[in-house]
């Protein structure tokens, strides 16, 4: 269902929020949240495990992006 986003038109998924209440993180903050260089982080961009959009010539990445990515690859320890 689209929803107003200023003058323009959002169209969000079940569930999305609209995006203008989307907080955006550069590469260099997103590399400091999962404590890995920079440069994993732009292979993650660009093998499209993590969503990104391009701002000029550099990425913003959704901070729920790096939350969700970093749950579903959370390796648990299991117990004998």
């Amino acid at each position: 269902m689209p929803v107003m986003c200023g003058r323009f038109r959002c169209v969000m998924a079940a569930g999305e929020r609209p995006l203008n209440e989307v907080q955006f993180l550069t590469v260099a903050e997103v590399a400091s949240v999962m404590r890995v260089s920079k440069m994993t982080v732009y292979r993650l961009v660009h093998s499209g495990h993590l969503p990104a959009i391009r701002v000029g010539r550099s990425f913003r990445v959704p901070e729920q992006a790096v939350h969700e990515y970093l749950r579903e690859s959370y390796v648990g320890v299991e117990t004998a």
